[in-house]
């Protein structure tokens, strides 16, 4: 969420930054909003002070033998006035904190604006790979190796599904062992969420209420429709890793905190059904291991370069071709300020897809969430920065994999940090 004291202090300069994200804000309702809010606490005071002096001469007056009837009506009466103004302070207040909370991050100074057409490529890795054959794409390599049933994945759960088997399970299961190990050599806190949340999480990591039609939620009669009462199945672990410490304040010896999280992950919106979206590039449900770290916004910075390290380095080490792309305003997703995604070679498309985005919210979730540290320097209560990087998603690095390392025979080459895993040098 944006400091509401940023807005109220300098509304131009943060409409001309959510412009950049193609945000029209009518940044007037917040001032207008926050003014209605200060003029009832200002009634409410008066109202409270009111009822004290009142209170205060009605001992005295009772002891000089005075008719006090009066006095207590109106003490009484000022309390019901009291609880009235306190009702319409918490829904001016309500009111503020949802249109607030519906506006998108503030874009870090160095991002452009615009949409993907201003996406800068950072850097490329490698080479695009050559055939002296005629290359088949993943789907067909996958149907043809038993990797992937689409036609039962399909019968099971509808379209956007898939299953893996027999050694595209254990090609699946060797890219997660793989990422594991690395994070865990890293130093980061290995952590398994729960995969049903609730409307805490998505209020806490910037996806609702704006965000909540997109994600699938979980049915329960007790909460008789009320989505708040409800959970939604998680779309990605960051949504749960960084509301670990939701309303806690943190030492800042304790951080930065270094997480990372394993789970299928679950799009209500799964994309269109164009060629370039076929087999597993989108689905409903896919695995994704995710890192996250909350830190100090000193350290924000240096801890957004070590995750973009790493994503690169785990592309890097099963020997794909890729880039690096810094995303422009419009292109971040809403509650980050900043975002670089790690975009894989997909021979067939003749395009890049996206593996990890590796992005900093700054203190936005955090203000959503209440995750504070106390400074050793100030002694007051601060908000944390929090940060993500995809570490990896597995639904189109496996692709890669498969597209990238075709042989001439239809064999696909294991790259070789993931063989003790699959338990083979080579998939016929």
């Amino acid at each position: 969420m944006i400091d509401i004291r940023m807005i109220l202090a300098d509304p131009d300069g943060v409409k001309a930054r959510l412009a950049k994200k193609g945000c029209d804000a009518d940044l007037g309702k917040v001032i207008e909003l926050d003014a209605r809010r200060r003029e009832l606490i200002k009634k409410n005071d008066e109202l409270k002070n009111e009822r004290n002096r009142a209170s205060a001469e009605v001992p005295a007056l009772k002891k000089a033998g005075k008719d006090v009837s009066e006095i207590i009506a109106r003490t009484k009466a000022i309390g019901v006035e009291i609880s009235e103004g306190d009702k319409a302070l918490a829904a001016a207040e309500s009111e503020l904190n949802e249109y607030v909370s519906c506006l998108p991050n503030l874009p870090d100074d160095d991002v452009v604006a615009g949409g993907k057409e201003n996406n800068e490529v950072v850097k490329v890795v490698g080479r695009k790979p050559e055939f002296d054959f005629k290359p088949l794409d993943h789907v067909t390599l996958c149907t043809r190796l038993g990797l992937i049933d689409y036609e039962r994945g399909v019968k099971l759960s509808g379209s956007g599904h898939w299953l893996y088997r027999g050694m595209g399970a254990r090609l699946e299961w060797a890219l997660l062992n793989f990422f594991v190990s690395e994070h865990l050599a890293d130093g980061y806190e290995f952590i398994l969420p729960p995969l049903a949340l609730g409307y805490n999480c998505g209020y806490g990591s910037g996806q609702f209420p704006k965000f909540r039609d997109e994600v699938y939620w979980v049915e329960n009669a007790d909460a008789e429709g009320d989505r708040k009462k409800m959970k939604f199945m998680l779309p990605t672990a960051e949504t749960a890793l960084v509301n670990l410490y939701a309303g806690e304040v943190l030492k800042e010896s304790e951080l930065p905190k270094k997480l990372f999280a394993y789970t299928p992950c679950f799009r209500k919106e799964a994309g269109s059904y164009r060629s370039e979206e076929r087999g597993m590039i989108r689905g409903h449900q896919f695995n994704k291991v995710e890192m996250v770290q909350i830190t100090t916004p000193d350290k924000s910075k240096a801890a957004f370069e070590e995750l973009v390290g790493k994503a690169c380095s785990l592309v890097e080490k099963l020997g794909l071709h890729f880039r690096l792309s810094k995303l422009a305003a419009g292109d971040c997703s809403a509650s980050m300020a900043r975002t670089y995604d790690i975009e894989v070679w997909i021979p067939s498309m003749g395009i890049y897809k996206e593996v990890s985005s590796v992005s900093n919210a700054n203190d936005y979730q955090a203000r959503r969430n209440g995750t504070k540290f106390k400074s050793a320097a100030t002694g007051k209560n601060e908000f944390v920065h929090t940060l993500n990087g995809s570490g990896l998603a597995t639904s189109r690095v496996l692709p890669a994999i498969v597209e990238q390392y075709q042989q001439a025979d239809g064999s696909v080459v294991v790259p070789e940090v993931l063989r003790k895993y699959v338990g083979t040098d080579v998939i016929r």
